[in-house]
């Protein structure tokens, strides 16, 4: 059920829109450098089912996935291609906990309940399922310059940031555990894609201000252990036994022995 009270998010984008931006020089140069982050964190992981929500790419930046099953649903209205399926993002047409790892490609940016999305996903992930979620850096070089109404033109209109900060949170109330944030970007500042963690060096000051980021995070499950009932200890009577509802109480012991004529 759609939670009404969730943070609004951004508005959905059409496909011109998405063709326009992935086929420009910037949006190419991002999508390869998602997909070598990707390559990365996908071959590492288990399981048969791996889904993509979002048409951000297409069925590319799930291409090193080591699992039986992969698609892509997509929410435009019409198909780009290389989607399964076209889908409300507030509630997804799959069984829960039947999915073992979900990737997010800027999704998040363009919806406008987020947080309703994430329960979604929640939902449908198995006991210790991956989440991969792909942003864009509201602090960043180019973030500031959106604020300003001076983005990049090629980029889909309609987008809201969400800063890992938040986005963490969101994460930790549906019972998330990140296990690793990595940014990178294409533009200002001029760095090696970095995870949150690593080694202290004069880069390490830029990490905040760059301008995209990778946030990998798994179902935190609490262990179930059965508790058997322990026995209870016997107790003596204290009064005597009962004898067709009363309880007698027991009497002196009788002389067994024979009195002497």
């Amino acid at each position: 059920m759609p939670n009404r009270l969730a943070v609004s998010g951004g508005q959905p984008f059409d496909r011109q829109a998405l063709q326009a931006w992935l086929t420009s020089p910037r949006g190419k140069r991002l999508l390869d450098l998602e997909n070598q982050e990707l390559q990365r964190v996908l071959p590492s992981l288990f399981g048969r089912h791996i889904l993509q929500i979002g048409n951000w790419g297409g069925q590319s930046l799930l291409a090193s996935a080591d699992m039986l099953h992969r698609a892509v649903l997509g929410t435009l209205d019409d198909n780009i291609g290389d989607t399964q399926a076209v889908t409300q993002l507030e509630s997804l047409p799959i069984l829960s906990q039947s999915v073992d790892a979900v990737l997010l490609p800027h999704t998040l940016e363009f919806t406008p309940s987020p947080h309703n999305l994430l329960r979604e996903v929640d939902r449908i992930l198995t006991d210790r399922g991956r989440l991969m979620v792909l942003g864009f850096n509201p602090w960043s070089l180019w973030g500031l310059r959106r604020v300003l109404g001076l983005g990049y033109r090629a980029f889909p209109p309609g987008a809201r940031f969400h800063a890992t900060g938040r986005l963490g949170d969101w994460l930790e109330l549906l019972d998330f555990e990140i296990s690793e944030v990595r940014r990178f970007g294409v533009g200002f500042p001029w760095n090696r894609p970095r995870s949150a963690g690593a080694p202290f060096d004069l880069g390490s000051l830029t990490m905040p201000l760059m301008e995209c980021y990778l946030i990998v995070a798994k179902k935190r499950v609490i262990p179930m252990s059965l508790v058997t009932r322990l026995p209870r200890a016997q107790v003596r009577q204290l009064v005597g036994r009962a004898l067709g509802g009363v309880a007698t109480t027991p009497g002196p012991t009788p002389d067994l022995k024979t009195p002497a004529e």
